[in-house]
């Protein structure tokens, strides 16, 4: 199965529900997003605790999970803001190509 990211977004968005509170949405989705990228990095920090780093087939899954999960709520944060996910993708490749090409990509700030 192949998605665009526009087409992944219109899906997601068949699942979010919405307060009718634009400020409590908008936090409930920063806070999902947050919450769900500290799952990835607790099934990291386990991997390297319990298991020496070894990445397993296994592990491989429950992480992707945990990524999808995080993926959701961007591309439910991303329609909030009126922005494709499409639009998104390609700005933010855009931006790090542009900081490749000047030698940015190491450093500090949003607008390097």
């Amino acid at each position: 199965m192949n998605l665009t990211f526009d087409e992944y977004q219109k899906r997601a968005l068949t699942t979010a529900l919405s307060s009718g509170d634009q400020m409590r949405d908008l936090s409930h989705w920063t806070l999902g997003i947050v919450g769900e990228g500290g799952e990835v990095a607790e099934k990291v920090k386990k991997l390297i605790r319990d298991f020496d780093g070894e990445l397993s087939v296994e592990a491989k899954t429950e992480l992707a999970k945990e990524v999808g999960d995080v993926l959701w709520y961007l591309a439910v944060m991303a329609d909030f803001l009126g922005i494709s996910f499409n639009e998104v993708a390609q700005q933010n490749l855009n931006k790090l190509a542009s900081r490749k090409q000047r030698d940015k990509l190491h450093g500090n700030g949003d607008n390097r």
